[in-house]
């Protein structure tokens, strides 16, 4: 059997910036939500501080619900400073899910209470801020703080999502939490749009119902 590879050090990015920049403080965003259905788009921003290695810390897309759920408190708890912030299904509809994204992350970084100097943003785009933006490509598997926006912004929207679940139970919205699953359009076709469906994402609903 191979051996098992040892996972990236996310924090030796981090190390790097600092050295090679002489920053104060550098911030991680990232964003939750982008293919869904229905619900916001979140996004979180995130200051690590540098004495401290939180154990676990990983994409969150690699990391069960579970273990999310519990670095999440840690990141909470640990955090010199996050931030967590949301743009809503109407907004997505108005303005395209891009630039929905965009405004949840430039919303979560100037909503920090401590200004960073830099912001690191998962992706190969990044909002428009007063401090440099620097996007990095696969920046959630790379970069310690990156990873950690990432983990609290998928974990406030799958909340959210559960509340949408108490609101709406007939599309079990805790199940597939607003994804396009075969089920969630099955669901759409026996009770409508919903008032929290991404009514652009729907333009081709009758294709999928067909499926």
């Amino acid at each position: 059997m191979a051996p098992r590879k040892a996972p990236p050090d996310l924090y030796e990015f981090e190390r790097t910036v600092y050295a090679m920049n002489h920053f104060i403080w550098i911030c991680g965003t990232d964003e939750a939500g982008r293919g869904p259905l229905a619900g916001p788009v979140f996004a979180a921003a995130v200051i690590l501080p540098k004495e401290i290695e939180i154990e676990g810390l990983n994409d969150s897309k690699k990391l069960s619900e579970k273990r999310r759920e519990a670095l999440y408190d840690v990141i909470v708890e640990k955090a010199v400073a996050y931030r967590i912030c949301s743009v809503d299904e109407k907004e997505i509809d108005r303005m395209n899910i891009l630039a929905a994204s965009m405004l949840a992350m430039k919303m979560a970084v100037e909503g920090l209470s401590i200004e960073p100097d830099a912001a690191y943003i998962d992706g190969n785009c990044s909002p428009e801020l007063e401090i440099p933006a620097v996007p990095v490509v696969k920046g959630d598997a790379t970069c310690a703080s990156i990873a950690a926006a990432s983990i609290l912004a998928k974990v406030a929207r799958d909340r959210f999502m559960l509340e949408l679940d108490r609101q709406y139970p007939q599309y079990d919205f805790a199940k597939h939490k607003g994804y396009p699953t075969k089920e969630h359009y099955e669901r759409i076709g026996q009770y409508g749009v919903s008032p929290v469906h991404r009514k652009s994402f729907l333009k081709n609903l009758d294709a999928h119902l067909k499926k």
